[in-house]
């Protein structure tokens, strides 16, 4: 009988023990896929100042990488063919310009616009590959950036149609030619709310796909805090993860370049 109640003791302390690790992976885990004061590294813990966050940091070292990269390793050199990585990069950024810019948005406006497509592709996918390694967090994970990635398309999408075809032309794209006026009254609203609503899906797409990777990966690699050695096969599994947000980088940048695109190319030529 000493021995059961021994035992059940044993288990009861070993489950509050687990329970315990559990508690604190969780908060570790919520504390490096939220914003915060200070920059958190494996081998550093830098406080920022008031005024300025870690996802704000992680956007301008983005930012100073793309134009090193572009402005300095990937310098086109006038009267030289391109070759290695700058050739590998030039049909990247033709592929954006001609399959995803020029194909929603005709010649004219399509070449226009590919700069800010381009800015869109390499700047998000530069900050989800950050967010893979241990001395960057990502941005893109944050609904704030990605809504304000989403606010610069509504701009396009609104202002830019405004002054590509007139304020009047704007507001007849809402009402499609040769509908009846009471089933006008229906769709001019939705059409109207679906407006904010592409760019809500926007923001929320980026975010969560890049928030919940990293959650998933964290969350593996606490389960060995958590169980101890049992668990060990859960780090295999978070690597096996961790490789494949590499992907998901590349796609989830692609997807937010050509959707915006392509809504910002249907108010451009809602005729279209």
């Amino acid at each position: 009988m000493t021995n059961s109640v021994h035992i059940v003791e044993e288990m009861q302390h070993q489950a509050d023990v687990t329970a315990d690790r559990s508690h604190h992976v969780n908060q570790w885990v919520m504390h490096h896929v939220t914003d915060s004061g200070s920059w958190h590294t494996p081998f550093f813990n830098l406080h920022l100042p008031d005024w300025m966050s870690n996802n704000a940091l992680m956007l301008i070292i983005c930012a100073l990488l793309v134009i090193f990269f572009f402005g300095v390793v990937f310098r086109y050199k006038e009267g030289h063919s391109p070759k290695g990585w700058t050739n590998a990069l030039e049909a990247l950024i033709l592929f954006i310009r001609n399959d995803i810019s020029i194909a929603h948005l005709g010649e004219k406006d399509g070449r226009k616009m590919a700069p800010l497509f381009l800015t869109f592709f390499f700047f998000i996918l530069t900050a989800n590959l950050m967010g893979l390694i241990p001395l960057f967090s990502a941005a893109t994970g944050n609904i704030n950036v990605t809504f304000g990635l989403a606010s610069v398309t509504f701009f396009f999408m609104v202002i830019g149609a405004m002054v590509a075809n007139g304020p009047v032309a704007f507001f007849k794209s809402f009402a499609p030619s040769g509908v009846p006026w009471p089933i006008l009254i229906l769709i001019v609203p939705l059409e109207m709310i679906g407006l904010v609503i592409k760019c809500a899906a926007l923001t929320i797409r980026l975010f969560a796909n890049l928030l919940a990777g990293h959650i998933v990966v964290f969350s593996l690699i606490g389960l060995v805090v958590s169980f101890g050695y049992a668990a060990l096969p859960a780090v295999g599994m978070a690597l096996a993860i961790n490789l494949m947000e590499i992907f998901i980088a590349f796609l989830q940048a692609y997807v937010f370049t050509m959707l915006s695109a392509m809504f910002i190319g249907q108010m451009y030529h809602p005729a279209h």
